[in-house]
């Protein structure tokens, strides 16, 4: 009988201990798709760029805000594009360092962040009708110009998710998932260690359910086959979020003309603010060579 009750003890803990992590993991997925709303208002006047505000054609009033600042004729155009929960404002450094090589350069808030609409986060499914529309308008603004987009995160996810068409005429990727399903889990396990992984899925189920978005929707990795633009993927050695041999899988899956950066030392972090230097040399040679034609290593 004593041993009959401890059973049913350890039965019901157990049961109350699944109700209550099936509960936070509810509560969490409800919490990461919230809009990343906030007010931002105009760019610094040493920067000089103007405020934007771009329709999106999904639903009347819905549109991404941003900054546009613009360059030197023949001198390219970047879209730059944060990551999830942030906004324009992340992208601002290196904004300034391509507008003082002469680039254009368009800043916005993906939807559902910032200061753009948009009633949800869906990691990168929806976020990628704010990515066409700026491309539409910075093509509009600087005609004639060669594109490239700049994307962190989210940012990246979203541009290679959305294969804007025409595509840029380069690409910068930084720290990017390869699947939502390694998302999720490489972030669970760095909370809650190894056992983490088995709770994923009690996140993925939920946004069919919250977004009408599903797992397969949201794998850049599989994607990026379909790319046909110069790529220059990014990553740092200590990223847990998107470890190194993920980034290998991606930059594998890309077509070429491709190249791989692996930043010593650096997280999930952004990694212009943790190698200024080294970033805007490897990225300026690389827009360089596929915006304005200089010649490779130059």
């Amino acid at each position: 009988m004593k041993v009959r009750r401890c059973a049913a003890i350890a039965a019901a803990l157990a049961f109350a201990l699944a109700v209550a992590a099936l509960g936070v993991l509810w509560a969490a997925g409800q919490w990461l798709s919230q809009p990343a709303a906030r007010a931002i208002g105009a760019a610094p006047a040493d920067f000089g760029a103007h405020v934007v505000r771009i329709p999106l054609p999904v639903s009347e009033g819905a549109f991404v805000a941003g900054w546009f600042k613009p360059g030197q004729p023949q001198g390219g155009a970047v879209l730059l594009l944060h990551g999830v929960r942030s906004d324009r404002t992340q992208m601002l450094a290196r904004a300034r360092f391509l507008a003082a090589a002469g680039y254009a350069t368009l800043l916005i808030d993906l939807p559902a962040h910032g200061e753009s609409s948009g009633d949800r986060i869906t990691f990168g499914a929806r976020e990628g009708e704010g990515v066409n529309a700026a491309l539409a308008y910075l093509r509009a603004q600087a005609r004639g110009e060669r594109v490239a987009v700049i994307g962190v995160s989210l940012g990246a996810a979203s541009t290679v998710l959305a294969l804007p068409q025409p595509a840029p005429d380069a690409l910068v990727l930084e720290s990017m998932f390869p699947t939502i399903e390694d998302a999720v889990g490489n972030r669970l396990v760095g909370t809650l260690g190894p056992a983490g992984r088995h709770l994923a899925p009690l996140l993925l189920w939920q946004p069919p359910l919250r977004l009408g978005v599903h797992a397969a929707d949201l794998r850049p990795e599989a994607r990026l086959a379909q790319w046909h633009a110069p790529v220059l993927i990014a990553s740092g050695s200590e990223d847990r979020h998107t470890p190194w041999h993920e980034t290998e899988r991606l930059f594998a899956a890309a077509p070429s003309p491709k190249e791989l950066w692996r930043v010593e030392g650096a997280a999930h972090v952004d990694l212009h603010a943790f190698a200024p230097a080294p970033y805007q040399q490897r990225v300026l040679a690389f827009l360089a060579v596929h915006l304005r034609g200089a010649p490779v290593g130059s």
